[in-house]
């Protein structure tokens, strides 16, 4: 976020760390890549966004940098960016630690070498350049070349968990958050979903670096992953070609082949995050209001005289945009139960007040971080002591990637303030 440097930006750092922190407890040092990247399931995703989002203006932030929903990012136990990365879904921390050279209970045991050969079986003619073939995971990377310019390609197999686990990740991203070209969805014949993206490394595009992202959630609940860049690879490096190599024809091919099959039977079971003894399956989180009535909420609480023209939103987060006639201004809100271990540090600092019930308030003006020219992004950021947080935003455009619309956003501070002390936020339903 090169645009808030100096203390602002730094107070965000600490706040961000604070969290961060704050995920990570209960996990060993060398499980965090894992958490990160664990988040392609519903429920490790939604944590680490929850958590990420210290307002609206970070939602994007956790979606698109981390890893998460329309990433692609691969972390290494350092949280360093890398070109083959072997991951594995989140796991307790051993009581013990395993025999040197044993496998933990949970960790994928999928060479490398076979997953290079399923994408150099079903891509174009072309040559491929792999790392770690020796390891075993179950996501890597390499670089393609068909003679028309290096290109960076990762794959991801992971299994979805149940219910609405897999479902997001098939779902076309909202262009509110993430801007991109072109995104389908598709039901196969054997009853698997597709989704096909095709949009850009970037949000802000302040590097052209174009992604083409293919995802399959198969009706037994496992998921291909697939990312192709016109870079040999997916941050640092020039633009090598017009566009990644693989057309969206071929991408689906790739991703739906049989060839996955013997790979995907070989992944562990998901392991229960909740701190359970030896329990399976999805990760249990802290209950939270549903996208409908966030949504519903939030447009109830807008003042008249604000037209609104776009909504959409998640659990525990949703956005208006509105327009009083003098151009269009994102709203946003995230609800956060359970935030009261980290409020001296997200309150400790900047303008903040108390009130006669204890909560705590802090106002914030400072400029956009997702690159749209002269965006100003306005919140307020309440908490209950019992650690109820409502953050509420807004900004003089319609989204944070593109060029602001107005001088500043259409509600005031004031009205920013109405809305997150609303009491309504607390008689929500939480699921």
């Amino acid at each position: 976020m090169p645009q808030n440097e100096g203390p602002q930006h730094e107070g965000f750092e600490e706040e961000l760390g604070a969290v961060l922190r704050r995920t990570g407890d209960g996990f060993a040092a060398d499980d965090r890549r894992e958490l990160v990247e664990g988040g392609l399931q519903r429920g490790k995703r939604r944590l680490v966004r929850r958590r990420l989002a210290m307002t609206g203006g970070v939602l994007a932030l956790a979606a698109v940098g981390i890893g998460g929903v329309y990433g692609g990012s691969l972390l290494s136990p350092s949280g360093n960016t890398t070109t083959t990365s072997v991951a594995a879904p989140p796991k307790p921390r051993p009581t013990i630690d395993p025999v040197p050279g044993k496998q933990r209970p949970g960790e994928a045991s999928i060479p490398v070498k076979d997953i290079a050969a399923v994408l150099e079986n079903n891509t174009p003619a072309g040559s491929w350049e792999f790392e770690g073939l020796d390891g075993r995971g179950q996501a890597v990377s390499g670089v393609f070349d068909d003679g028309n310019g290096k290109a960076g390609v990762t794959v991801g197999l992971f299994r979805a968990g149940t219910g609405e686990a897999g479902e997001d990740q098939v779902a076309c991203p909202d262009k509110v958050a993430i801007p991109y070209d072109n995104c389908t969805m598709q039901n196969l014949s054997n009853g698997s979903r597709l989704m096909i993206l095709q949009g850009y490394e970037y949000p802000d595009k302040r590097e052209e670096t174009k992604q083409w992202r293919a995802v399959l959630l198969t009706k037994d609940g496992f998921l291909v992953d697939v990312s192709e860049y016109n870079a040999a690879a997916e941050k640092g490096a020039p633009i090598s070609r017009e566009n990644p190599p693989f057309t969206p024809a071929q991408l689906k091919a790739l991703v739906t082949t049989d060839d996955w099959r013997p790979l995907l039977k070989k992944l562990p079971q998901n392991v229960d995050m909740s701190g359970g003894e030896g329990s399976q399956g999805e990760p249990r989180l802290p209950a939270e209001p549903n996208a409908t009535d966030s949504m519903n909420t939030l447009r109830s609480l807008v003042p008249k005289g604000l037209a609104v023209v776009n909504k959409g939103g998640q659990s525990g987060y949703a956005y208006v945009v509105v327009d009083d006639g003098k151009g269009k201004s994102l709203v946003e809100v995230n609800i956060q139960p359970n935030m009261a271990d980290v409020v001296g540090t997200l309150f400790g600092s900047g303008d903040v007040t108390t009130l006669p019930d204890g909560r705590k308030v802090k106002l914030t003006q400072q400029a956009g971080e997702k690159g749209g020219e002269g965006v100003v992004w306005w919140s307020v950021d309440t908490i209950t002591p019992e650690g109820f947080r409502v953050v509420v935003s807004a900004f003089n455009a319609g989204t944070q990637h593109e060029a602001a619309t107005r001088a500043e956003p259409a509600l005031t501070m004031k009205q920013l303030k109405a809305i997150a002390l609303s009491p309504k936020w607390q008689t929500l339903p939480m699921k």
